[in-house]
């Protein structure tokens, strides 16, 4: 009697593993099946034409060129430093001024709260009038504006009127340069005291499994109307003195930098943009 009760056990052992493998094994199946819809949801291709292909999201632009359109954040018109905060910690402590906000001494640079990746930036900024021109290159009201805390658009007074005799500097650290790496293309600057522009598309960098760059960061810098930059790579974190080189990093925020001269900054927008594969079929 006790060997047929384990002859019984060990029969129904068996058929139980068996069953639970069996379930697994639907269990791994459906989750292969459910990636493998979800994918190909993801990269559907479209025939040229192809009215099954939705339409893009409907926004309202802005009535004027550099005010913001309805689906970008505000990260600054004026009144507040709600969306910022100080690279020291805290709240950004900034100085606001009429509709634009200043530098104070020793405040330090300031970041968005927000992280970012591909995007499109406006942003306005101005340069103090009357400064000595004895001061010049890297001293003449230098600042910048970074994206994902690592790549910088050069914020500086390179206004010449007499093809750099008495104002210059080094070629990839002037006004809209992306720093230590890229000259702009033209000099767009106009006098200190006078307001200017830069409107930024960025497309950020992608790393691979193994931390490996598999695209280079892309930049187009329209500098008061006038492209500098034209869908530029971007060669790795800007840095001073250093050769610029990768490392696999997620989103980041977009910094403001102080570096000790009362620049002021106004109409600041933001448009979070999505990716654009190519998804007509072959």
């Amino acid at each position: 009697m006790k060997n047929r009760i384990k002859a019984i056990n060990s029969t129904f052992a068996v058929l139980l593993l068996r069953k639970t493998r069996i379930v697994v094994c639907l269990l791994l199946v459906a989750m292969v099946l459910g990636v493998s819809s979800y994918a190909a949801i993801e990269v559907k291709k479209y025939a040229v034409h192809d009215m099954e292909r939705k339409n893009p999201p409907v926004i309202n632009p802005a009535r004027r060129f550099g005010q913001a359109p309805s689906d970008a954040i505000v990260l600054f018109d004026g009144t507040d430093l709600v969306e910022w905060e100080s690279d020291k910690g805290g709240e950004a402590k900034w100085k606001i001024i009429d509709d634009y906000m200043e530098v104070p001494k020793k405040a330090g640079g300031i970041h968005t709260e927000k992280v970012f990746g591909n995007c499109q930036l406006h942003i306005e900024w101005r340069t103090p009038k009357g400064l000595d021109p004895k001061i010049t290159g890297q001293k003449r009201s230098n600042s910048g504006v970074s994206f994902m805390d690592k790549y910088e658009v050069q914020v500086l007074d390179s206004y010449t009127d007499d093809n750099y005799k008495t104002n210059r500097t080094y070629a990839d650290g002037q006004a809209a340069a992306i720093y230590g790496q890229n000259p702009p293309m033209v000099n767009a600057c106009r006098k200190a005291g006078k307001w200017q522009s830069y409107d930024i598309s960025f497309l950020r960098p992608l790393f691979d499994e193994s931390g490996q760059c598999i695209r280079k960061a892309r930049i187009t810098v329209i500098h008061n109307g006038v492209v500098v930059h034209n869908n530029l790579d971007i060669e790795g974190t800007t840095s001073h003195k250093r050769k610029a080189s990768y490392k696999p990093h997620g989103k980041g925020r977009i910094r403001l930098q102080d570096h000790g001269n009362p620049m002021c900054f106004r109409n600041i927008w933001i448009r979070k943009l999505p990716e654009q594969p190519y998804l007509i079929k072959d």
